[in-house]
């Protein structure tokens, strides 16, 4: 289990990709779901995101809002936001000042090698502030059904 559940969201604060200043406050008074992704516009983070855009109405739904988190410019999140019609805020973590934190940026194997990257995880955050479920490792094909299913049963508990 990660030290990190039930933990309080690290401090931070980044641009989103309209240059607006985000921080842990933000997150506050609603359910997020913040998810980690190694970079715009290629085919597995596009798919992901794609899935999320698909899926904002359920997750709406249950009171939750949603923000993808990178390395990417805020130039390239505005090209992939445009690109794919995405409904929610990109964050940009060029330094990785809340990806190593949440353990989302580290060692990775990526085609054979260990490389350093984003580690695509996705985190959910209750209305506190308190990181309560964390998908280390994501595989992507029903992953966001996954997010809105545990959304749910944590809503009921």
């Amino acid at each position: 289990m990660s030290p990190l559940l039930g933990q309080p969201l690290p401090t931070f604060s980044l641009q989103d990709d309209q240059g607006a200043t985000v921080t842990a406050k933000d997150f506050k008074g609603h359910w997020t779901v913040l998810y980690a992704y190694p970079k715009d516009s290629t085919p597995g983070c596009t798919t992901e995101a794609c899935d999320f855009r698909d899926n904002l109405a359920r997750v709406q739904s249950l009171g939750a809002q949603v923000y993808g988190i990178s390395r990417d410019s805020l130039k390239s999140h505005q090209t992939f936001i445009a690109k794919q019609d995405l409904p929610f805020r990109l964050l940009s973590d060029p330094e990785c000042t809340l990806l190593k934190p949440l353990g989302a940026f580290g060692k990775k194997i990526m085609y054979g090698k260990e490389v350093e990257g984003i580690i695509r995880s996705t985190f959910l955050v209750d209305p506190k502030g308190i990181i309560r479920h964390i998908w280390p490792k994501v595989s992507v094909k029903g992953h966001v059904g996954a997010v809105i299913e545990a959304l749910a049963d944590l809503q009921k508990s």
